[in-house]
């Protein structure tokens, strides 16, 4: 008997572009969910035009939307904001990341929403939460890592703040987007009213919850965490590290056991065995020594040489991979974290894998981000029985 997905049954309305919303929204629909994403009926979600391009489409939207399906319908106008308040009724989650005020300006905001469904989960995401004197400022993923503290700390400190290669911060709330819905849809599974509630997800505290525990070090120490290059401040060793052929390794040695063992194997059994680097503090104290001994080792060999080396005594290292390097790698094979699809033009393609592994209900790509307003029959005939003629006359007046 084949089990149903986790979230078989649930049905989701996203209403967001770009990036933080919709990746949620993919998550969700990766388990189970149908994800029912609202697009503007000519130009759609920008993301479609983004990055590199497959034809008219852009590849990473084959991702971002994949399990969803696309429905057309101008927000803007009321009998477009009628039809919401009509899915409204019919789904468990409303998905969101506009400015706030905007769905009320719209007349489509929680407290209205509620009204028409009392179970109605709504969850926000925004620069800066729905409260708060920033809560009308733009935000963007970008200026939310910078204010969130992140950017001040990624980099050199002999050079300007520099950002990951990927929408960190956007990709982190639309994480706690999902872990919120989640924690709500249970909440209301434990009510006998069945009371949903609002889930309101800010970028920059997003952020902000990745900086351990900074906050408390700067009130008790007033100790300011700087940029620190490819180290980890305060703890080591737990560096990158160049071997014989050019290439880097990254090596984490920073708890006592494997210290001594990664000591060990180097041939130098002298600070294995040194009280002063016994525990962290000692080891961080000197940290810049600890990693040019390892360096000096490390530069006598090869990359594989050191990883095998490593591997047989249970120290933590790996390679530093670009996706080429990924595409090649047994475990990501074996895991099935790349997924082959065949595209609508017959070429095969290879997509992300789902995360999380879940034993008995597992995640699943069932298609790639779906062409604009593909589903507009399924949801709006078959979900609010909206006829042909209905549909064709909204079509022809911009409405969907």
């Amino acid at each position: 008997m084949v089990k149903k997905q986790p979230l078989e049954g649930m049905k989701v309305l996203e209403m967001g572009n770009f990036v933080a919303a919709p990746f949620a929204g993919k998550i969700l629909a990766e388990f189970g969910a149908e994800v029912m994403k609202v697009e503007e009926p000519k130009a759609g979600d920008p993301l479609r035009n983004w990055r590199l391009m497959h034809g008219d489409t852009s590849i990473w939207w084959y991702v971002q939307a994949r399990n969803k399906k696309s429905i057309t319908l101008n927000l803007r106008d009321a009998r477009g904001q009628k039809i919401v308040k009509q899915l409204v009724q019919k789904v468990d989650i409303v998905l969101e990341n506009f400015k706030p005020g905007t769905l009320e300006k719209w007349g489509l905001d929680y407290e209205e929403m509620k009204k028409l469904n009392p179970s109605i989960i709504m969850t926000r995401i925004s620069g800066y939460g729905q409260t708060g004197p920033y809560r009308d400022k733009a935000g963007f993923g970008s200026v939310a890592e910078a204010i969130g503290g992140l950017r001040y700390l990624t980099g050199y400190p002999d050079r300007p703040p520099v950002r990951t290669g990927v929408a960190i911060g956007d990709l982190t709330a639309g994480l706690y987007a999902v872990i919120g819905t989640l924690m709500a849809v249970y909440a209301r599974e434990r009510d006998e009213a069945r009371r949903g509630q609002l889930v309101d997800v800010a970028l920059y505290e997003s952020v902000f919850s990745l900086l351990e525990g900074m906050l408390p070090e700067y009130i008790l120490t007033g100790v300011v965490r700087e940029r620190s290059g490819s180290t980890l401040p305060g703890i080591a060793p737990s560096n990158t590290y160049k071997c014989k052929d050019e290439k880097h390794v990254v090596i984490g040695g920073n708890s006592n056991n494997i210290f001594q063992r990664l000591m060990q194997v180097i041939g130098r059994e002298d600070l294995a065995n040194d009280p002063k680097y016994a525990n962290n503090q000692g080891r961080a104290e000197n940290a810049e020594f600890i990693d040019s001994v390892i360096e000096s080792w490390t530069k006598q060999h090869t990359l594989t040489e050191v990883l095998q080396t490593l591997d047989r005594s249970s120290i933590p290292a790996g390679p530093i991979y670009s996706i080429q390097d990924i595409v090649h790698d047994v475990q990501y094979q074996e895991r099935e974290m790349l997924l082959p699809l065949e595209l609508d033009d017959g070429q095969e393609c290879l997509f992300p894998g789902i995360v999380p592994k879940l034993s008995d209900t597992p995640g699943e790509m069932k298609w790639i981000g779906p062409k604009l307003g593909e589903h507009n029959d399924e949801i709006y005939a078959g979900i609010l029985g909206y006829s042909v003629k209905q549909l064709e006359k909204l079509k022809q007046e911009g409405v969907i």
